[in-house]
């Protein structure tokens, strides 16, 4: 028998960038990128996909970034479209198609660019668009909440919804490059402010115990809407996200993802309130429940469990739902988590806070009597 063996290893560089103002004229952020990266003779072209609440919010932007390309060489704006934002866009196909309609329309090849701007859900679809057209076309985000900030909007993922199921079709793209502008942040309105801060919780629980202190003594400036913690939060959140993927299965070819912890549960909730929730908000609940889980089976103490959810409350978050009641219809998150990574079910707990711990089965009756003390001591 003949075999031939193949094996090649491809390396992905990009930077996270953190500015004021993206495209102010005199910020020179996004020239130096484009000089950087266009070596050919060729002119580049970019398409832009604006959030459309983000585009009502700013309603300067787009002339901004008009007025932006027309300084910088070696490059040419193609076109902006303006789509919905939110979970809209990634579970309505007809948006994908709208913007590869646009990439076939504008002429945008594999030495072009599309960039997204706006929350983590039209990111996603905007990555997954870039990544099937013509196999493969550079994208640029500019994440515009504290979510896609810190978590959604710096990795490598990019996906729309189908079938009724969160992420079913997707890919694993890194960007070739994130840009994170605070100017966005201004004008987030308190519950997309808040939604953001629980992945920032969900990272220090798993990752880094200093951080998750530094939230605890912080939660009430965060709160507040104060500019200098948030940017904090934001970078070390984004910091600890991506030494994450650099270290360890970026592509999540295994059966874990402790970068999704309380999100099994997350993610059932967003569907059965039809993403009434945001998220973040699904995702605090997501993390209160595994924290009390833990502690109920003897993996972390009374006090971590007591501390974890004082500083999900002190955030401002509510810690239940109506639909917690629907318990079996909840539990069939389990089912989806582990149907959508492949292989054994694998959810990351708690042994200590800081440290995540990787478990392969769920005491469902357990798992219960953690949802009725959500609903009894939280009450929505």
């Amino acid at each position: 028998m003949n075999i031939i063996n193949q094996k090649f290893e491809i390396e992905y560089t990009f930077d996270i960038q953190f500015t004021n103002d993206l495209f102010k004229i005199d910020n020179p952020l996004l020239a130096d990128f484009f000089r950087y990266h266009n070596t050919s003779n060729d002119q580049a072209k970019i398409l832009f996909i604006i959030d459309s609440n983000v585009n009502k919010l700013h309603d300067q932007l787009q002339a901004k970034i008009r007025a932006y390309f027309e300084t910088i060489p070696g490059i040419s704006l193609a076109s902006i479209l303006i789509l919905p934002g939110g979970e809209e866009v990634k579970n309505n196909s007809r948006y994908l198609e709208q913007v590869l309609t646009a990439v076939n329309n504008d002429g945008i090849d594999r030495h072009s660019y599309i960039a997204g701007i706006g929350g983590g859900a039209i990111l996603d679809m905007v990555g997954y668009a870039a990544a099937i057209a013509h196999r493969g076309i550079r994208h640029i985000r500019i994440p515009t909440t504290v979510l896609s900030q810190n978590d959604s909007g710096i990795g490598v993922k990019n996906s729309i919804n189908y079938f009724g199921k969160k992420n079913f079709l997707g890919t694993f793209v890194p960007p070739v490059a994130v840009f994170n502008d605070a100017l966005f942040l201004t004008t987030l309105n308190d519950r997309d402010w808040r939604s953001g801060m629980s992945e920032a919780v969900k990272v220090a629980l798993i990752k880094d115990k200093i951080f998750f202190d530094w939230l605890l003594e912080n939660a009430d400036s965060l709160r507040k809407r104060e500019s200098k913690p948030m940017e904090y939060l934001i970078f070390k959140c984004a910091q600890l996200h991506n030494d994450h993927i650099a270290s360890g299965d970026p592509f999540e070819s295994g059966s874990a993802r402790p970068l999704d912890f309380g999100h099994w549960l997350a993610h059932k909730l967003e569907y059965l309130t039809h993403f009434q929730l945001r998220h973040g908000e699904a995702v605090a609940i997501g993390i209160a429940l595994d924290s009390i889980y833990s502690h109920r089976i003897g993996l972390i103490s009374e006090t971590d469990q007591d501390q974890i959810l004082e500083l999900l409350t002190k955030l401002g978050f509510s810690l239940s739902h109506p639909q917690l009641n629907q318990q079996d219809k909840l539990l069939e998150g389990l089912i989806e988590f582990k149907e959508h990574l492949g292989g054994q079910l694998t959810i990351t707990l708690l042994s200590a806070i800081g440290i995540g711990l990787e478990v392969h089965e769920i005491n469902t009756d357990v798992m219960k009597e953690s949802i009725n003390s959500l609903l009894q001591n939280y009450p929505d």
